[in-house]
């Protein structure tokens, strides 16, 4: 057999299952004698439900995670099956996904690993991390996923890993930027199909610790100026501190929303202006407080020739996060943007509660923070 560069057996059949997964089609996960079928609940109504009700005679249960479980009610802590009533709505499912203020009408339970599987699929997808579930008996199978793409709970799980792994270094050219900011563009792609972008400002020595920022893509800070936040701020002010300092690196990684995607990210502005803050709104909609990892920065790193960096930061998660991948951190530079009426709260929320290593400014009585 022929070496495939974007992975083996088992990480190819992931790729297909979650371009199934998500496209809407039910997918097979399995573990020994624990085997599901999946379908994301996005885009769910109660045609597609009477569906799947007249398929099969096997009862749907609802996969979300131990954060959604949490919002709902449950203490159990860990990824959960709600089991679902056969005259439950698709508007109640949706609710039961994300809706704040909702509660559980029966207990659930603790999911097994191939709904965790799924869970991580929607995860992968930037979907909402929730899944209808369904034993794959012979009866469902034939009914409702008789050709349906299927993969080993475990490789799903690893598949993260796997992507990192396959990252390549594709195309890279000269770019000025405003200021007269010299860069170069280097542009990496993984087996997912995501693109990272290594802006290489001045003429950095790598013999040395490089000054280094890893900024996660924003497309209404970076793009649109938005003021619910300071990534736009932050993102200009690193080039021009990388430039006078004569050189350093920008990753600018494809993370949006602290990893949750650019649609979920509006889901969370929509609970944010109904009252949460930015924390506790990606934690009701089952996400974490910050869904990012830095193994794929570490890889770009690695790709460049770079070991060593002094990084442009205040959050201590970027530290620590980098350092787990084999790089070694020499030192922090602080990044403080302006503050404003709008992102106040938003600061805020970052320095009280997400431990971002900040100082005051402008005599503010908010601590401005790093975003990222």
């Amino acid at each position: 057999m022929f070496d495939l560069s974007f992975g083996d057996a088992a990480t190819l059949s992931v790729n297909r299952v979650l371009s199934d997964f998500r496209a809407g089609a039910p997918v097979l996960l399995r573990d020994g004698d624990d085997q599901q079928l999946a379908l994301t609940v996005e885009g769910l109504d109660d045609a597609r439900l009477a569906q799947l009700r007249r398929a099969t005679t096997q009862p749907l249960g609802l996969a979300i995670t131990a954060n959604r479980a949490a919002a709902l009610g449950s203490t159990a802590g860990v990824v959960a099956i709600v089991p679902l009533d056969g005259d439950m709505s698709a508007a109640r499912i949706q609710d039961l996904t994300a809706a704040p203020g909702t509660r559980l009408s029966a207990p659930a339970r603790a999911a097994g690993s191939a709904a965790v599987a799924a869970i991580e699929l929607a995860k992968l997808a930037q979907i909402l991390p929730a899944a209808l579930i369904l034993s794959a008996t012979d009866e469902a199978r034939a009914a409702i996923a008789p050709l349906a793409s299927e993969a080993a709970a475990a490789d799903v799980m690893h598949f993260r890993a796997a992507a990192t792994r396959s990252m390549r270094l594709i195309s890279r050219a000269r770019v000025p930027l405003h200021k007269n900011i010299a860069t170069e563009f280097v542009i990496f792609r993984d087996m997912l199909g995501r693109n990272m972008t290594a802006v290489v400002i001045g003429t950095p020595d790598l013999s040395k610790p490089v000054p280094v920022r890893l900024h996660s893509c924003c497309l209404t800070g970076d793009v649109f100026a938005s003021k619910r936040c300071d990534c736009g701020d932050q993102l200009q002010m690193s080039l021009e501190i990388l430039s006078d300092k004569g050189g350093g690196v920008l990753l600018y990684l494809d993370q949006e929303g602290c990893g949750i995607g650019l649609a979920n990210k509006m889901r969370a502005y929509g609970l944010q202006d109904r009252g949460l803050d930015t924390i506790d709104a990606n934690t009701t909609l089952g996400f974490a407080s910050d869904e990012r990892r830095y193994d794929g920065a570490a890889r770009m790193l690695e790709l460049l020739g770079i070991s060593r960096v002094s990084l442009l930061t205040n959050n201590p998660a970027k530290l620590s996060g980098l350092a787990e991948y084999g790089i070694e951190i020499v030192g922090r530079i602080p990044l403080l943007a302006p503050v404003n009426a709008t992102n106040q709260r938003y600061l805020d929320t970052k320095s009280k509660r997400a431990g971002h290593m900040l100082e005051d400014l402008n005599d503010h009585s908010l601590k401005v923070h790093s975003r990222a």
